[in-house]
């Protein structure tokens, strides 16, 4: 996936830094989870500041209220089925916190997906969303024929700032088990770095992994501007989107560098390709 830019929208700051070990569940979005399952217009009202007033954007357009609330609540009276919104990334700062989504769902069988951020903030009178900037609408989603994740990680990439402590620890830990280190670098906002972590954790992967590999993810920020200089000394490239992959001894020597965006889309690889991988880099008796 292609690093996504978060930038001061709207007068609203998606902001970047991210705090410890969030909550993977936010009940104000549980709330307007259950509002556009149920189709209810006044009940997504309610969620939305009206002082000052929220501002909705979808696409690169601003648009009214009453078209967002309405675009969520006719969903389940339109041929959508399936509404299984993801929650990527929570990131929050005193009582404004912000999500990151993938909204996927199906139509006329067929799957579809769309992004959206929202920005809350606990007002008097409860949590309420403040911004939300989502795809004009939902596209075409690619199949994958590795498992995407019911419910991602949010704390899968720790904070940029703790990368070498990340990385040392790993290394101290591969040199006791014996054995490898595989660096993933990306971000809680990449979809697909959340599916390679599903893929490892898997019924068909997690022995092969456990028994080979110590894995750490290394984050280079909502911007991809964080770390570059470690993927640089590993000779990881990132210019190709992440997740990008490095495998190292215990003793840090590089043994593999991915150069290209080999991981980079999880529509283009399948379990052949990280089998593939994962034999190929484990370290041999």
């Amino acid at each position: 996936m292609t690093k996504m830019n978060i930038a001061l929208i709207w007068g609203v700051l998606w902001v970047n830094s991210t705090s410890a070990l969030l909550p993977a569940r936010f009940a104000p979005f549980e709330a307007w989870k259950a509002a556009v399952v149920s189709g209810d217009e006044a009940a997504l009202a309610k969620l939305y500041s009206s002082n000052p007033e929220a501002i909705a954007q979808a696409g690169n357009e601003r648009i009214a209220l009453k078209d967002e609330w309405l675009f969520w609540a006719q969903l389940k009276s339109g041929s959508i089925t399936e509404f299984h919104p993801r929650v990527l990334e929570i990131t929050t700062l005193k009582d404004n916190t912000q999500l990151l989504l993938r909204v996927s769902a199906k139509s006329g069988g067929s799957p579809i997906v769309l992004s959206m951020r929202q920005a809350w903030v606990q007002q008097a009178d409860g949590w309420k969303m403040v911004a939300s900037r989502r795809s004009a609408g939902f596209s075409d989603e690619q199949t994958r024929r590795l498992p995407q994740p019911p419910a991602p990680n949010v704390n899968l990439y720790p904070d940029p700032r703790a990368a070498q402590a990340e990385l040392q620890a790993a290394l101290a830990k591969s040199a006791k088990e014996k054995k490898r280190v595989i660096v993933v670098f990306g971000g809680n906002w990449c979809y697909d770095c959340h599916v390679l972590d599903a893929t490892f954790h898997s019924k068909e992967f997690a022995p092969l992994v456990d028994a080979n590999y110590v894995v750490v993810h290394i984050n280079i920020g909502d911007d991809g501007k964080d770390n570059n200089d470690l993927a640089a000394r590993l000779g990881v490239a990132l210019d190709k989107g992440v997740p990008s992959l490095g495998v190292l001894d215990p003793d840090g020597k590089v043994v593999y560098a991915q150069k290209a965006g080999e991981f980079e889309s999880t529509v283009k690889i399948g379990p052949e390709d990280v089998r593939a991988f994962l034999e190929k880099w484990r370290r041999k008796s």
